[in-house]
């Protein structure tokens, strides 16, 4: 109970700092980072990481930087791209994405640090900083139980399962209305 009092307080916290953000004069920086795995053939997982920067404010944000330290240089090797990037201005209302690969060396589960993102506010001296959200625990080169031998089955219905089932209700609806009911057949019976 005292957990969700505190989640639904930090929830009108952010809402009412967005609100405030908005409304000013000022640009308001809000990023999502995001991490997905992806298992090779060969034995290795990549982790797919990207990262989409939004300026929610009424101005425009310079000189904005993203830097993404979460990612140790003894457990990932960088396959793509670079954990950082930096753009000269984010308009009001645009949005930037950033996103790089990885190569697992270590087993075991993962924890990243959300990104940090600097930017500068004309109107201010100093730089602005914004975090990411973080990513869900990750279970790197974890033994995964092997695919079921009906999975085909279960793709397939799952693509084509609505369009099967219009099918046979039109079907079915088709045969009543053509069929002669067996009211009339008994009638026929008796002349």
């Amino acid at each position: 109970m005292a957990n969700q009092c505190l989640y639904c307080l930090s929830f009108s916290l952010i809402f009412l700092s967005v609100a405030a953000a908005v409304t000013s004069d000022a640009p308001f920086v809000i990023a999502h980072k995001k991490a997905t795995l992806k298992r090779l053939k060969s034995g290795k997982e990549h982790v797919l990481v990207s990262i989409d920067i939004y300026n929610e404010g009424s101005a425009t944000a310079y000189d904005v930087s993203l830097t993404d330290g979460s990612w140790p240089q003894e457990s990932f090797d960088v396959v793509s791209g670079k954990t950082s990037n930096s753009w000269e201005r984010l308009d009001a209302g645009a949005q930037v994405s950033h996103s790089f690969e990885l190569e697992a060396k270590v087993k075991g589960q993962f924890q990243g640090a959300p990104a940090v993102i600097r930017y500068r506010v004309p109107t201010k001296a100093a730089l602005q900083e914004a975090y990411s959200t973080p990513i869900f625990p990750l279970d790197i080169l974890e033994d995964r139980p092997p695919e079921k031998k009906l999975d085909w089955a279960k793709r397939y219905l799952a693509k084509y399962g609505s369009l099967i089932s219009v099918i046979s209700i039109v079907v079915l609806f088709v045969y009543l209305v053509a069929s002669p009911s067996s009211a009339s057949k008994a009638s026929k019976k008796k002349r």
